[in-house]
């Protein structure tokens, strides 16, 4: 992947950068940043709603949360990568729902030509946005903690099994892997189960 490998020796582990950070520590807070805005930048693409996308780029937004999460360290308790992921991703998706509000308050744009191909809502717009998306929320929401962190890593931010398993403590790929495919039954329950109740 092109994103940096937690497990790469080089990096100063994530854990010893936030400590820096509370202490103040510049250099760290930028090394954070730049370790986590393309991930993110992936995790948004598409998630901001057509109508506010020529209004708001997505990397401004992108960086403001990294900013605000890096500035309510005191609030976040690292145990592990995963769960760092999970507290970005949720500051990300909090502002991008905000982003989301404004831009239904705004007047629509007329197009600029009639020749510029048709920009509306794509399918991932609809999921997002939709029943089905609120279910996989209600349904994670359900899991473990450590369940989720892996979940997110895979689904949402397309780790590897070797970033899945440093980021979780899996001894091994093979067993982030089955660790994962795990959770997705268990996710998979929830969201039958969920449907089921909705239903009745």
């Amino acid at each position: 992947m092109a994103h940096s490998d937690p497990a790469t020796p080089s990096l100063e582990s994530t854990a010893r950068l936030l400590l820096r950070v509370r202490d103040g520590d510049e250099t760290a807070r930028n090394h954070l940043l730049a370790r986590y805005r393309p991930m993110l930048m992936r995790w948004a693409h598409n998630r901001l709603p057509h109508a506010a996308r020529d209004l708001s780029d997505t990397a401004d937004i992108v960086q403001m949360s990294l900013i605000r999460s890096l500035d309510r360290l005191g609030s976040f308790e690292y145990r592990n990568e995963g769960a760092f992921l999970a507290y970005l991703r949720t500051v990300l998706a909090n502002l991008l729902r905000d982003e989301a509000r404004r831009a239904k308050r705004r007047p629509e744009r007329e197009p600029l030509s009639d020749e510029i191909p048709d920009s509306g809502p794509t399918p991932l717009d609809h999921v997002f946005r939709g029943e089905l998306h609120q279910r996989y929320q209600r349904a994670l929401s359900r899991l473990a903690a450590e369940q989720q962190e892996a979940l997110l890593m895979s689904i949402e931010f397309g780790c590897s099994p070797s970033e899945i398993a440093v980021a979780t403590g899996r001894p091994s790929p093979g067993a982030a892997r089955v660790y994962v495919a795990r959770a997705m039954i268990r996710l998979a329950e929830e969201m039958k189960s969920d449907g089921e109740d909705s239903e009745g």
